[in-house]
């Protein structure tokens, strides 16, 4: 990204985003902090770029949803390579990944893990399912029946699971990257709007240019792309790059941006249920990873702008008139834009 100029127990709120009950207790991110920020962050999306041609975008959006302590919906056609993305995400990190694919009969306990009886011990043991992972792949979601797709609600929101009574922590960073096909309905059960919440980002791939397309072939026609990938970043780093992007100035006009963004969505008259106090929460961390990407220790009302619609449309729900008239949320967040002035930066 460019660089731009400056123009354990939770709280109530950290319950729903238990990001922001870790908030920054230390300094603000130094100007040096943030270059070397950005030099790692460029180097993952490097890396990730050696599986996935053309989609520079939706790469950065990917690892900015790590580093933001998010969660991230993928919702695009078959084989634009939205498993791949989630692949090479995982493989250029020194983290776990498990993978779950989603079918009308996979259960709770296949995710979550499952309490059984061991005859040796005269006991029951634990055993823990593929979301005790840092980095889960939940392919093709909606899939799954709606009980199976709630079992990930507790480990989304709170990074932890439940099992007969019991609460188990679940590894930090944990990122749950979901994808679903959008086009195709049978068989498939939406995901309900408190479970769209969750999802910090959605995004979608689209398909490539001519040009890219031909640069896939080169990458995956003869060999495997991802085989011939490494981890260029250690879980250690990786942990320093989410202290630090806690770390990054907001000032008190951007904060009453993000607010007023929020309040005009609630009023808009397309809108039936506008954003959340946790979209807020979900925008300030995002803004925050963006800024630190960009070599900047400071959040810059371009930062809200560009990620307005990855962060915002799927926590609109439309009214039904609205949809009849063709209206999409996308549309309606760039309203909410066009309509808050956009504050003047102070300096810092």
């Amino acid at each position: 990204m460019p660089q731009e100029s400056p123009s354990g127990t939770r709280s109530a709120v950290g319950a729903d985003t238990p990001a922001a009950s870790r908030a920054p207790s230390g300094p603000e991110l130094s100007a040096a902090d943030a270059v070397a920020f950005a030099e790692r962050f460029s180097s993952v999306v490097r890396n990730i770029e050696k599986a996935i041609q053309g989609k520079r975008a939706a790469v950065e959006l990917v690892v900015l949803c790590l580093v933001a302590e998010g969660h991230l919906l993928i919702e695009d056609r078959p084989g634009v390579g939205k498993t791949t993305l989630a692949k090479a995400l995982a493989t250029s990190l020194e983290t776990s990944f498990g993978r779950v694919q989603f079918t009308p009969d996979l259960l709770p306990s296949d995710v979550v893990g499952v309490t059984v009886y061991d005859r040796a011990s005269a006991s029951f043991t634990f055993r823990p399912g593929p979301v005790f992972n840092s980095i889960v792949l939940a392919d093709e979601i909606n899939r799954g029946s709606p009980k199976t797709q709630s079992a990930l609600l507790e480990a989304m929101a709170e990074a932890q699971v439940t099992v007969d009574g019991t609460t188990y922590p679940l590894p930090l960073p944990h990122l749950v990257i979901a994808t679903q096909n959008p086009v195709e309905h049978e068989g498939t059960y939406p995901l309900p709007d408190s479970q769209l919440d969750r999802f910090l980002m959605r995004i979608s791939m689209g398909y490539p240019t001519r040009a890219d397309e031909l640069a896939i072939l080169e990458a995956h026609g003869r060999s495997d792309a991802l085989a011939a990938m490494g981890p260029v970043l250690s879980g250690p780093r990786l942990e320093a790059m989410i202290a630090a992007a806690r770390s990054v100035h907001v000032a008190p006009a951007i904060k009453e941006y993000l607010v007023d963004l929020a309040t005009v969505s609630r009023h808009h008259p397309s809108v039936w249920i506008g954003l959340s106090p946790r979209a807020t929460l979900a925008m300030l961390r995002a803004c925050r990873a963006r800024a630190a990407a960009a070599g900047r220790n400071y959040v810059i009302p371009d930062d809200v702008k560009a990620l307005a619609e990855p962060v915002m449309a799927h926590r609109l729900l439309l009214t039904p008139e609205a949809r009849m008239q063709g209206y999409s949320a996308a549309r309606v967040v760039a309203d909410v834009l066009a309509q808050v002035p956009v504050p003047v930066p102070a300096g810092r």
